[in-house]
């Protein structure tokens, strides 16, 4: 059985498009317009102080989406960049003699668009060229990445069809092509994306477990050419990758710190449009040629400085065993344990503000995420299941998600359902109410 959520009851609880102020792994992400963001698989970039998603959403055609935002958590949809192609996934953009390309994989081939004028926010992309295989000897792979070095050189990240994960040279000029082979890795791996740190190169690429989530893995060469090294994880190897795979990476350079964020899809079992994204830092150590995912719930960065910030937002804590209780469960100290399918936990009085959406964190754990779910309802509204708002739900401790809270006091209400009868049960600590959104 799988659970979700009715389209009329998760627009009421997400009704509001505003300004977001962090940036929160797992939940559904929305645009300034208020409808969610799709654009997986994709390569964000950075053009002067503005930043530039490239994506696809599935029922759309898997045609090329792009977003733009000025502080990588409000983005707003400039459009689908071409009617002349779809079926194309993971695009990613190259940028050569003044010009700006999308590459994709269309039918295990790289086709190529091209923007008609200076900037990579164009819904005018047309086609170029003729449908490619990677050089030196036409090898067809499904995914795919770019990388560009300090010195500006650009090189095509690709898993190629032979079970290689293989690096070429991008030539620069008009048309862009793919160049020599420079680096050839004998692994079953994909979803490539590269970082530079010092001078030292690392590729983060995911296993080839289809739309199911697996432990990514980093490997480290002294020179893009190799030797290349390493395969170990980037996050423990018991979360999956806290249930995501790799799509790319992104440099923000700032003047205290240099931040690696990586860029995650959490896919759903087809790769469908339920799909949400995993944004999370990247602690990188040069010494031990390891690169560390930073488990945040939710955080911001600066964009001037380059720090991270992820902790002391401002919120009201209510803890569970000051809720009203029904059923089998009972207290532990501030806790609430044995919340069952006929239990629950009652919050009154959370007191809304007038931004109408706020992010409201969940703070439980559960006894077996396979046989059940948690579900909250707001104001009496019909229920939803955690999860239809937050993919970390069942997996990581604290789970925020955006709520609709009426300015003034609010009801929450926290349950659970079993599958099929099966034993599930949750233990609540908290839930935290924030007073940005």
């Amino acid at each position: 059985m799988k659970f979700g959520a009715t389209f009329a009851v998760l627009s009421s609880l997400l009704s509001t498009a505003l300004a977001v102020s962090f940036i929160v792994p797992g939940a559904v992400w929305t645009d300034t317009s208020g409808a969610k963001i799709l654009a997986h698989g994709g390569h964000v970039i950075q053009v002067g102080s503005t930043f530039y998603w490239l994506g696809y959403g599935a029922a759309a055609g898997v045609i090329p989406n792009i977003y733009q935002s000025t502080d990588l958590m409000n983005w707003s949809h400039i459009g689908f960049a071409t009617n002349q192609v779809s079926g194309m996934y993971r695009p990613k953009f190259v940028s050569s003699g003044g010009k700006w390309y999308i590459w994709g994989q269309v039918n295990r081939e790289i086709v190529t668009l091209v923007a008609p004028g200076s900037t990579p926010a164009s819904t005018a992309y047309t086609l170029t060229g003729s449908p490619a295989l990677l050089p030196p000897d036409a090898r067809s792979f499904s995914d795919m990445g770019v990388f560009v070095d300090d010195n500006g050189a650009s090189y095509f990240l690709s898993s190629a069809d032979s079970n290689n994960l293989q690096i070429n040279n991008i030539n620069a000029g008009t048309p862009i092509t793919i160049g020599t082979r420079v680096a050839d890795i004998g692994a079953s791996i994909e979803a490539p994306g590269m970082l530079k740190a010092n001078s030292t190169y690392f590729l983060v690429v995911s296993q080839k477990t289809g739309w199911s989530a697996n432990p990514d893995k980093v490997y480290w060469a002294p020179a893009i050419s190799g030797p290349w090294s390493g395969g170990t994880d980037i996050a423990p190897e018991s979360t999956n990758t806290y249930n995501s795979q790799n799509s790319a990476e992104l440099k923000i350079t700032g003047s205290s710190a240099t931040t690696y964020v990586f860029l995650g899809d959490i896919w759903d079992s087809t790769g469908s449009d339920a799909s949400n994204y995993e944004w999370l830092p990247i602690t990188v150590s040069t010494a031990n040629q390891t690169l560390t995912l930073q488990d945040h719930a939710m955080w911001t960065v600066n964009l001037g400085t380059g720090v991270v910030v992820s902790s002391n937002f401002v919120n009201t804590t209510f803890n569970a065993a000051d809720g009203i209780i029904g059923g089998s469960a009972f207290i532990n100290k501030r806790a609430v344990h044995n919340i069952s399918p006929s239990s629950n936990v009652t919050f009154t009085n959370v007191l809304g503000n007038a931004l109408e959406k706020q992010w409201v964190a969940f703070e439980y754990t559960v006894n077996n995420r396979t046989a059940g779910e948690a579900h909250i309802s707001v104001n009496g509204e019909p229920r939803i299941m955690l999860s239809a708002l937050n993919s970390r739900a069942g997996h990581r401790s604290t789970v925020p998600v955006a709520l609709a809270l009426k300015e003034g006091p609010n009801t929450i209400t926290f349950g659970v359902e079993a599958i099929e009868g099966g034993d599930f049960t949750a233990h609540l600590e908290r839930i935290q109410v924030f007073d940005d959104y």
